[in-house]
This record gives C-alpha cells, structure tokens and sequence, in this order.
C-alpha cells in the first residue's frame, strides 16, 4: 500500500475522518480489502461502520435465507418480504450497503467458507467469521495464518444481551503515543485454537465468567452437532451436565461459571439490538487500528454484558509459547 495516494474524489469524501485519524489511515483504509462470513445483526454494524469508514472492498459470504429472527437485528435486511425475491442474507445485505458508501466494492460469494482453499483468502486484509461452527472457525484461522502475508482474523459472537470479539493478528506491528512522540511496538498473537485451548486452571482467578460460559455454550453446539446459537431451553439440563464435567476436567469450582448467565445464554437465541451496535462497533474501531497499525489494538478477547454495562478484555494466550 505504500506510495499510494488518495484521489480527489476520496479526499473530499473521507474530509473529517481525516482530520480525526489522518491521511495515512486513510490511505491504508481505502486499500484494504474485507471478508465476512455470516451476517448477523452485530456483524451487519460492523459492515457499516467499516464501509463508512471507507475500505477498498467488502466481500459477503452466507447462504441463508432471511428469517424472521435475523431481520429482528438486522437493520440491513428489508422489511418488506416482497423484496427478498428469493435473495440470501447477504445479497439483501449487499443491496443495502451499497447505498452507505457508493466508493467502497461491495460483493457476495457464494459457497460453504469451510470448503474455500487458502488461496481464496489470500485476496483479503482481514477475515472476519461468524454464525459458523468452531471448527469452521478454526479452519479459516489455520489458513489464514498458512499464508505468506498477514490476515487480520476475527470471530464475533452476540447471544442475548452479551457478545464476544476474539482477535488473531498473529505477528503486529504498531505505533502508540505515549506523551508527545509515537513509540513504535509489537505483539504476538494466539490462533483461536491456542487460544482457547490454555488449561482453564492456568487462566487468572479474575477472568470473566463470561469467557467460561461462552466455551460451555461452544463446546454443546460442538458436541451435539448444532449450528451456532441453536439451542433451546430444553437443552439446559444437557449444557448445565457439560458444565460441571468441564469444570471438573479442568479443576475450575463451578462458581465461575453461574447456571443464571448460561441459562440468560440459552433462553435468549436472539440477539439484542443495543448490544449489537456495541460490539460491531468495537470490531470496526480494532479493525481500523489493524489497519492502520496505529494504535494498541485488544488482545486478544473482548466481552460485553448489558447487564452490568462493562467491556472487558482478556488475553487469554499461553505463556509457555511465548502467544
């Protein structure tokens, strides 16, 4: 991206967004190039705000078809049925994001992403995954991280009133300012599959209980064969057992994973709008960061209950590989 310039046209559009992140920023943004996979409401945020903000291109992967749960979240899908017209979810997202910034690339591929080779994802910046399995997840990280450049890769999750941002910027470099100059430094990051599998007794006492519910809740759909978020409530005897053997497993006392939190999980499959807003735009504020490598981006996990109101981010790496 280097040597590049913005147009004429770019500058008089991204005017006072460049007098809040400057030129440079702007100049990676308008060449970076996005994947997204499963459009769900708090990744419908996300769209926006990083099409607003100006990328290159944003690509759109998902299948599905709209339902009336998705458009309950979803700002982007139309609510009049007529207009589906047999459409998935992400060209009726496509159509509308069009329409936020004429500038930026919007386009839909089709396909099961677990199925894509890593060629595919060469042609990104960053990938972001949701509404898709864990190990589909895992997959998307391991190919991502095989390639010679490197992918910004994120998974982002919304259940009821609590979500989750999980970040793999492998190696990273940036600047931040401390006092009046820029310092330059550097973090090295976990793959998603690392991540989530340091030893629960060797994570610190005060990790958030919501990082603990979250796996539980993962780890059922896993087992049972579920797509993410398709669980019902009687299926809370079956995810209250898997709790109490995986906290036996990993020598954790039950406590800090409370039978409320995983039941508000499971009673509440829909996403909540608020929350939404909050955590796609957090997505876009740590993608633009990547970026722009300006900036000390999370590391590497970042939770979010209304119910108290508090985001929290945990690096959950561990420390014997030095991630």
């Amino acid at each position: 991206m280097d040597g590049e310039v913005l147009t004429e046209q770019e500058t008089a559009l991204y005017d006072r967004q460049i007098r809040v992140w400057g030129v440079d920023t702007q100049r990676r943004l308008s060449k970076a190039h996005i994947l997204v996979c499963g459009m769900k409401g708090t990744v419908a945020e996300f769209c926006k705000n990083i099409v607003l903000a100006g990328v290159s291109s944003l690509t759109l992967v998902d299948d599905r078809v709209a339902t009336e749960e998705a458009i309950s979240a979803n700002f982007l899908i139309p609510p009049d049925e007529n207009a589906y017209g047999g459409k998935t979810l992400a060209e009726l997202c496509c159509d509308s994001l069009k329409d936020f910034n004429p500038m930026v690339r919007v386009s839909v591929e089709k396909g099961d992403i677990s199925s894509f080779g890593g060629d595919f994802f060469d042609n990104y910046d960053v990938v972001v995954a949701s509404c898709c399995s864990l190990a589909t997840k895992k997959s998307i990280n391991e190919k991502c991280r095989k390639l010679s450049k490197h992918i910004a890769f994120y998974t982002v999750d919304c259940r009821d009133s609590c979500g989750e941002i999980f970040v793999d910027l492998q190696h990273h470099r940036y600047s931040k300012k401390k006092l009046d100059e820029n310092i330059k430094c550097q973090l090295q990051y976990p793959s998603i599959e690392e991540a989530i599998s340091v030893p629960w007794r060797a994570l610190p006492r005060k990790v958030t209980k919501l990082y603990f519910a979250m796996r539980v809740m993962e780890r059922f759909e896993e087992v049972e064969g579920r797509n993410p978020g398709d669980v019902l409530s009687a299926d809370l005897p079956g995810i209250l057992k898997l709790k109490k053997e995986l906290c036996e497993a990993n020598s954790l006392n039950e406590s800090h994973v409370p039978d409320k939190l995983l039941e508000r999980l499971v009673m509440g499959t829909r996403e909540f709008p608020p929350v939404c807003a909050i955590i796609g735009g957090i997505l876009g504020q740590e993608v633009i960061k990547a970026i722009s490598g300006k900036g000390e981006p999370l590391k590497n996990f970042f939770f979010f209950d209304a119910m108290d109101g508090k985001g929290i981010i945990e690096d959950i790496s561990n420390p014997e590989s030095g991630s």
